[in-house]
C-alpha cells in the first residue's frame, strides 16, 4: 500500500460540559483542551498515536493502537477503517475487509471506506462483491447527482473501484482520508462552529461538524456527549443514547454525558434509570456539582425543569 500522510496536529477547542437547562445546551468554556482532559484510558490519545504510526508506515503499531480503541468504542466507524488501513498495511487483507466492512455498516457515507472496501476485495479475488461495494458508490454518486460536496471524492473513489475491477494484478490501497489532512485550525473551527450551532439550536448542523471533530479527535467523550445531547435535541433518542454509551465507554466518570443521558432518560419516562444517573453523579462530586444539581432538578420536576 502507497499512502502519503500528512501529519495532523490535533490541539482543539473541545470543551467542558457544563449544565445550563433545559433549552440551551452545552455552553462553551475556552479553557478546556480535550487532548489535555484526563481519563483511565484516553481513547482519544491512543487514536491519534494510532494516526501518527500509520503515516510513519508503522502498521503493527497502528494497529495495536486501534484495537485499544475498538476495544471500549467497537462500533467507531473511524477507527475501524483506520484499524482496516493498518491491516492492508500489514498485507492482511481479509482482517482489513473485516474493519472496512464494519465501518461502512456503522456510516454508510464513509466513502474511503467504501472505495477501500472495493478494491480490497478485489485484492481478496471477490469480484462479485467488489462489484457490489462499487455499486454501493454509484448509487451514492447517482444521488449525490454532482452537485454534494462529496461529488469529486465519490467521482474518484469509483474511479479507484472501476480501474481495480479492469486490472486486478495492479490493484493498489491508496486511500488518503481527508481527515487526515485537517489543519489544528480547521479542527478548531468545526468544533467552535459546533458548538455555536447547539446554542442557536441548530441541531443538525451541529452534528455534520461534530462528525468532523470526530473523525479528527476519534472517541472522546466531550464529542460523543455533544453528538448524544444534539441528537437527542432532534428526538433521535436511539442514536443519542449509543453516543451516551459510547461517551461513558471511554469515561465512565464523564459528569456531562452522565448528566445528559440522565435527562433523556426522563424525557423517555425512565425515571428509574435517571435516578441511578442522579445517584452516580452524587458519589462523584463528593461536595457537590453543577451536573449532580442540574439533573437533581429534572428529577425533582420529572422532566419539566423551570428554566
Amino acid at each position: 500500500m502507497q499512502a502519503t500522510f500528512v501529519r495532523a496536529v490535533l490541539t482543539s477547542l473541545l470543551l467542558v460540559m457544563p449544565a445550563t437547562g433545559f433549552a440551551m445546551g452545552p455552553t462553551p468554556s475556552p479553557s478546556t483542551n480535550p487532548s489535555t482532559t484526563s481519563n483511565d484510558f484516553d481513547a482519544a490519545a491512543e487514536y491519534r498515536k494510532g494516526m501518527d504510526a500509520l503515516k510513519a508506515s508503522q502498521y503493527s503499531v497502528a494497529k495495536s493502537s486501534f484495537a485499544r480503541v475498538l476495544g471500549v468504542a467497537p462500533n467507531d466507524a473511524n477507527t475501524n477503517f483506520l484499524a482496516g488501513m493498518a491491516d492492508a498495511g500489514l498485507n492482511d487483507f481479509k482482517a482489513a475487509a473485516k474493519h472496512y466492512e464494519k465501518a461502512v455498516r456503522q456510516d454508510g457515507k464513509l466513502i474511503v471506506a467504501q472505495q477501500e472496501l472495493g478494491v480490497t476485495y478485489v485484492k481478496l479475488g471477490d469480484t462479485a462483491k467488489a462489484q457490489a461495494a462499487l455499486a454501493k458508490l454509484q448509487a451514492m454518486n447517482a444521488s449525490c447527482g454532482g452537485t454534494c460536496k462529496e461529488a469529486d471524492q465519490l467521482g474518484k473513489a469509483i474511479s479507484a473501484v472501476q480501474s481495480a475491477l479492469s486490472q486486478p494484478g495492479h490493484a493498489e490501497l491508496s486511500t488518503q482520508p481527508p481527515f487526515l489532512f485537517a489543519s489544528a485550525k480547521m479542527g478548531d473551527s468545526a468544533y467552535s462552529q459546533a458548538v455555536g450551532l447547539i446554542n442557536e439550536h441548530r441541531y443538525g448542523e451541529a452534528i455534520e461538524a461534530l462528525d468532523r471533530a470526530l473523525a479528527t479527535f476519534g472517541s472522546h467523550p466531550d464529542v460523543l456527549t455533544y453528538l448524544g445531547f444534539a441528537n437527542r435535541k432532534l428526538h433521535h433518542y436511539d442514536l443519542a443514547e449509543s453516543y451516551y454509551r459510547q461517551a461513558l465507554a471511554v469515561a465512565p466518570n464523564h459528569k456531562g454525558a452522565t448528566e445528559y443521558y440522565g435527562e433523556m432518560m426522563i424525557e423517555r419516562g425512565d425515571m428509574a434509570g435517571a435516578k441511578r444517573m442522579l445517584a452516580k453523579l452524587d458519589s462523584l462530586c463528593t461536595f457537590g456539582c453543577a451536573e449532580a444539581e442540574e439533573l437533581r432538578r429534572w428529577v425533582d420536576a420529572k422532566g419539566s425543569p423551570a428554566p
